[in-house]
């Protein structure tokens, strides 16, 4: 069954009606656990460039599809580095900002995860 998400709003999102002050990462196995914005802030100096690492820590094995919230005015982005990496593990990636992207992670279907940006 997948991870439902109730709502969002700037600085939050409710997943299975638990309310979470951070950004998200949901895992093929319904998993909710908080995003790692380090990863990208240590070589872009801030989280709204998804870094090659934080892509590497995103991505699980099989996974076909990947969900990106990008904020609530969609200020996330994925690095060069980032989207070749995507690329080739044949891993489809729909940046949208975040009130959309949950609209789209709750219809969707298959081996999907998401990361959600819960700011700008």
């Amino acid at each position: 069954m997948k991870t439902k998400i109730n709502s969002t709003s700037f600085g939050s999102v409710t997943v299975k009606k638990k309310l979470f002050n951070h950004d998200i990462i949901i895992r093929l196995d319904g998993q909710v656990e908080k995003r790692r914005k380090k990863l990208s802030k240590e070589v872009y100096g801030t989280s709204h460039k998804i870094s090659l690492a934080e892509a590497k820590y995103i991505y699980e094995k099989e996974v076909e599809n990947l969900i990106i919230g990008t904020g609530q005015t969609g200020y996330v982005e994925l690095s060069k580095k980032a989207e070749k990496y995507f690329r080739k593990k044949d891993c489809t990636v729909k940046l949208l900002p975040t009130p959309k992207a949950i609209q789209i992670w709750n219809k969707s279907k298959g081996k999907t995860i998401a990361m959600f940006h819960v700011t700008c």
